[in-house]
């Protein structure tokens, strides 16, 4: 079982990273700990069901995932479709 205290750690550490394109939360359903809170202790739970020796490897693929879909969607976002292939 995932501890409260693990997920406040994981979601302090998250909001730090937010600093350079922050996200307009008025226009959503849900609040940015709401929000911060379930993908945590999403994120926490699942690594807790993969053997120890491979959590580190699982984790930099999921980031290498997320920051290439992140980049392109900033590309897509800001008008650089040109540089995205067709």
């Amino acid at each position: 079982m995932i501890k409260q205290e693990e997920v406040d750690f994981v979601v302090d550490l998250a909001k730090e990273c937010d600093t350079v394109d922050p996200i307009d939360w008025g226009q959503l359903s849900l609040t940015e700990d709401q929000a911060y809170q379930m993908m945590a202790s999403s994120l926490l739970e699942q690594m807790a069901s993969i053997p120890e020796e491979q959590r580190m490897h699982v984790m930099l693929s999921t980031a290498t995932k997320l920051l290439v879909e992140n980049f392109v969607l900033q590309l897509k976002l800001y008008g650089a479709e040109k540089l995205i292939k067709k």
